[in-house]
């Protein structure tokens, strides 16, 4: 077999090494059953590595075997009927029929080696096959030629599907990534704003509580003087009672009623010179006192005490 194949092959767009396996594993019996064999076996895992050519076979050279057994037609021998067609018996048994070819029983079509019923099936998916003593003559130089365009022709749409797969396959890589990065934009976005409100709520609670308390101390210092007052009008009310004069009964002297103080009034002097004086409940906590002058004092100075 030429290297004129290798090259052949490679002009279709295999490459040297596909080339040199298909024809390797065809015995070498032409392009067309090395095309048969790369298509069918085109996702074969080992389609790719290195190959190493048969030993005793070199490219561009007949081996050993081919070169002592020529290719001959087999043909039949004269059976029971010939011979005495031919008024002369034989004197032998006839022998068994030769098998020139396989048939597929499915599709019937005549094919030359068991590689060739191999790469039908593999395209065809037909499974059965039979031996025939039909044989199959040779292609001839215009057939070698229309076949080679078909095949030609087939490995250009194969190769254009296979461009247009890995197209479409890109697009939906594409569109999947930017799918993704919208989503997590999105996700991103959202944690975001939900992080800003729940700050936004936190101070708006702060805020809220800091006026709550003010508002209560407030209250608490106008109950104070409410009450404060309300005693000093009972205490002077009960001081006018005593120190009235009696016509009838003599003055008569009273104990001393010790006193419960419950206010305490307080002076503030800032370091203005501004005082700011104020009577608390003698109850009253510091923070309130604390809180108040803070409400009142104008120097504006800080606010540490």
């Amino acid at each position: 077999m030429s290297s004129t194949d290798v090259q052949t092959l490679m002009e279709m767009g295999f490459t040297q090494n596909r080339a040199e396996r298909a024809l390797a594993k065809t015995n070498y019996k032409g392009v067309q059953l090395a095309m048969d064999w790369l298509f069918a076996h085109e996702g074969d895992a080992d389609i790719d590595e290195p190959f190493v050519a048969p030993v005793g076979h070199t490219l561009g050279k007949s081996s050993e075997t081919e070169s002592s057994q020529p290719m001959e037609t087999s043909t039949q021998e004269p059976g029971p009927s010939d011979s005495a067609a031919g008024g002369e018996p034989s004197g032998e048994p006839a022998g068994p029929v030769q098998a020139n070819s396989l048939k597929c029983d499915e599709c019937g079509k005549f094919l030359r080696t068991e590689m060739e019923a191999q790469a039908h099936a593999a395209r065809t998916q037909h499974s059965s096959f039979s031996e025939s003593t039909e044989v199959i003559k040779p292609l001839t130089a215009e057939e070698k030629k229309e076949q080679m365009n078909k095949l030609q022709e087939k490995l250009k749409q194969k190769r254009l599907e296979r461009e247009e797969q890995e197209k479409k396959e890109q697009t939906a890589r594409e569109k999947q990534r930017r799918t993704q990065g919208k989503e997590i934009v999105s996700i991103k976005s959202k944690i975001e704003e939900d992080e800003i409100k729940k700050i936004a709520e936190q101070r708006r609670r702060e805020k809220m509580d800091d006026k709550l308390a003010r508002q209560r101390v407030k209250d608490q210092i106008e109950k104070d003087k409410r009450d404060r007052a309300a005693k000093f009008a009972k205490d002077k009310d009960v001081q006018k009672s005593n120190t009235a004069p009696s016509p009838s009964a003599a003055p008569v002297a009273t104990p001393a009623v010790k006193k419960e103080y419950t206010d305490c009034r307080l002076q503030i002097r800032f370091p203005s010179g501004q005082p700011l004086t104020q009577t608390f409940s003698a109850k009253e906590p510091l923070a309130a006192v604390r809180l108040y002058i803070e409400m009142n004092r104008t120097d504006n100075q800080g606010h540490s005490l």
